[in-house]
């Protein structure tokens, strides 16, 4: 993969052929030359004084109910990083990422969930390929490669105008053969049925390798909550079946060939993301953390275990990609401990949302269909 496309460390120092373009809403197109033109915007009384190429327009106001192209580009390239801060409820504002003249998009999801913030809060956040910095600044440095033509809108659901600061910023130069497409699925059920399986991502068909979880995970009991594993379906794994087949109470008679050990094992955690437990000091308390492929948000916390705390939690297989060749499934289970003896499992049923983040060839699967407004409102 051409290394203009995709500088790391190691080729930083090297001579390429790819162009450096950027997108905003002082050049909306990314031409060549085109920045700070603005003759009018949402700044140009602040810049009355001062004219053409002084911050006229570095934003843009969304209307309710429509629809902005943040961008629309020729290829072929790829996108190398998206900054944004977006007001207004991140919840109701729909990112989408269309590949070479799709239909339908290859990434549909709540902008502040594509950025790891799910609950409406700013959280910080340092990883590799999503940080999250102050006051609401939104990054992600996801590759996304196309060959043909890029189309990235947002969608405001909400009743109220929004304000948007953005930059798309990308290279244009040839695309290896093997370079597969980026991918990401939002889902959201509140609540979970009872003894039924969380579906992270499902019927995805083609060749390619699963990249990163963000789930959104909203507690409707006390006690522990993240006993639950995650199962992977790969490659035939369901047979003729379907996840919704394999979700009875007791389960279905297909199995993954990925199975973890719990929650917080999969989200490179352990022990309820508590150290006093290991320590044996029993004082009950979580413990947030922030690193390059995992990550806890503690958003509400009056003492660990108690019932209506809301947590976001991030993996990435940045280092370690499921791969599969023809087809794959994720789910996770909902599962905590019963409060009274004798102890045993107990199935939840929590507030649950996610996106999932993966590679692969076109085309796309058309996604399930998108949530409505009520069924996206955090309370």
């Amino acid at each position: 993969m051409s290394h203009g496309l995709f500088p790391d460390m190691s080729n930083l120092h090297r001579l390429s052929s790819a162009k450096s373009r950027s997108i905003s809403a002082e050049n909306p197109t990314g031409e060549k030359g085109g920045g700070g033109r603005s003759e009018d915007g949402i700044s140009i009384k602040s810049a009355a004084e001062l004219g053409r190429g002084w911050k006229v327009n570095p934003a843009v106001a969304i209307e309710p109910g429509t629809t902005f192209t943040m961008a629309d580009i020729e290829g072929p390239g790829a996108i190398q990083q998206i900054w944004c801060t977006p007001g207004g409820h991140w919840r109701l504002l729909t990112l989408r990422i269309y590949w070479d003249d799709q239909e339908h998009p290859s990434v549909e999801c709540p902008i502040g969930d594509f950025f790891a913030c799910g609950w409406q809060r700013f959280w910080q956040l340092s990883s590799l390929p999503v940080c999250v910095n102050p006051g609401s600044a939104l990054n992600c440095y996801w590759p996304m490669p196309f060959r043909n033509r890029c189309r990235i809108t947002v969608e405001n659901l909400s009743a109220e105008k929004v304000v948007l600061y953005y930059q798309v910023n990308y290279a244009l130069d040839d695309v290896a053969e093997d370079a597969a497409y980026f991918h990401a699925q939002f889902r959201r059920v509140n609540p979970q049925p009872y003894g039924k399986v969380y579906t992270i991502l499902d019927n995805v068909q083609g060749k390619g390798h699963y990249v990163g979880t963000y789930m959104g995970w909203g507690v409707n009991n006390a006690n522990w909550w993240g006993e639950g594993e995650i199962k992977f379906y790969m490659d035939g794994d369901l047979g003729d079946t379907h996840v919704k087949d394999q979700v009875a109470e007791h389960g279905g008679d297909r199995y993954p060939t990925i199975c973890g050990t719990g929650t917080e094992d999969y989200f490179c955690g352990s022990y309820n993301f508590d150290p006093s437990i290991p320590a044996g000091k029993g004082e009950g308390r979580y413990q947030p953390f922030s690193t390059p492929y995992a990550g806890l948000q503690v958003l509400e916390a009056d003492g660990a275990y108690q019932s209506q705390q809301r947590f976001g939690l991030y993996r990435w297989h940045v280092t370690d990609p499921v791969r599969f060749q023809e087809d794959l499934a994720v789910t996770i289970q909902a599962l905590g401990w019963r409060i009274q003896p004798p102890l045993r499992y107990l199935p939840l049923q929590d507030d649950l949302s996610s996106v999932a983040f993966w590679y692969q060839t076109l085309p796309t699967v058309p996604f399930p269909e998108y949530p409505r407004r009520n069924h996206l409102e955090i309370n």
